[in-house]
């Protein structure tokens, strides 16, 4: 019976895995603003600088943890460390993770609790698939024929109302995947990923889509940016992209990706149905 009760107690919970790299400014912001989240669990932070976690950032962090988290629960901050640099750190399996459902985050984004509570609950509903606030799309290229595709952004997504991956900068998904991506990807793309340092997130996009046949789900919610512009403000990012998806189909041998139009929306915040 305390078995049940445990597994009972997990289902209704879950992890963030929050991505940094050497902007500890926003790491202590993101794990300050995350403890107070009520059905978090724990945080496990991918670790890939060449030196380890300084004693005063474990401090300031654990600090941080005791002083914010909820009295009912105590949240576990894990340093997950990795001695390649590497964006498919991301996606390693968590042995001891006790939570199916995973909240991949960056280190530069900020959602409201509630935001986050409610893609959770969406989550439950479709456990297999991904559930996130970013969405992006694939288009066929008319100029290069039916098997060759496009990289559509958030103008694209906005445009048409239709998508087809969420990214993983902020997205819910099944611990199953994580275990997946390690074992399963191709070594072949996880090199491309690695030397290019882009588009493990289309990637696990490829890997859920191919495992489902099934869509993700998008979710509104509010988004705070507290970093500094990334890789997407650069020129070439959309053709790199591009790039990228043109790989990933050939590597798979098809275009695994479905396209949606559906929309999560927490009724009790919308007043037009």
């Amino acid at each position: 019976m305390m078995f049940i009760t445990g597994l009972c107690k997990y289902r209704g919970r879950y992890s963030i895995v929050i991505n940094t790299w050497k902007r500890y400014d926003l790491l202590k912001k993101s794990i300050s603003h995350y403890t107070s989240c009520p059905r978090l669990d724990s945080i496990h932070i991918v670790w890939s600088e060449p030196d380890p976690p300084s004693d005063s950032l474990k401090r300031y962090l654990n600090h941080v943890m005791r002083s914010n988290s909820r009295k009912d629960q105590q949240v576990e901050l894990v340093f997950d460390i990795n001695k390649e640099d590497s964006l498919n750190n991301r996606f390693k399996e968590i042995k001891d993770l006790k939570t199916d459902a995973v909240f991949s985050i960056d280190d530069d984004v900020i959602f409201p609790c509630t935001s986050v509570e409610f893609a959770f609950t969406v989550w439950q509903s479709a456990s297999d698939t991904m559930v996130g606030y970013v969405p992006r799309m694939h288009w066929v290229d008319q100029k290069k024929g039916e098997n060759k595709y496009k990289y559509g952004g958030w103008w694209s997504v906005w445009w048409t109302g239709t998508y087809s991956m969420v990214l993983s900068k902020a997205a819910f998904f099944h611990k199953k995947y994580l275990k997946l991506y390690t074992d399963e990807m191709p070594a072949s793309l996880k090199e491309y990923i690695t030397k290019n340092r882009n588009c493990e997130d289309i990637a696990m996009s490829f890997l859920v889509a191919n495992a489902t046949d099934a869509p993700p789900i998008w979710v509104k919610g509010k988004i705070f940016e507290i970093g500094s512009t990334g890789i997407s403000s650069l020129g070439g990012h959309s053709e790199r992209r591009t790039e990228c998806v043109n790989k990933f189909v050939d590597e798979f041998g098809r275009m695994p990706l479905v396209p949606t139009v559906m929309k999560a929306v927490d009724s009790r915040y919308s007043w037009f149905w």
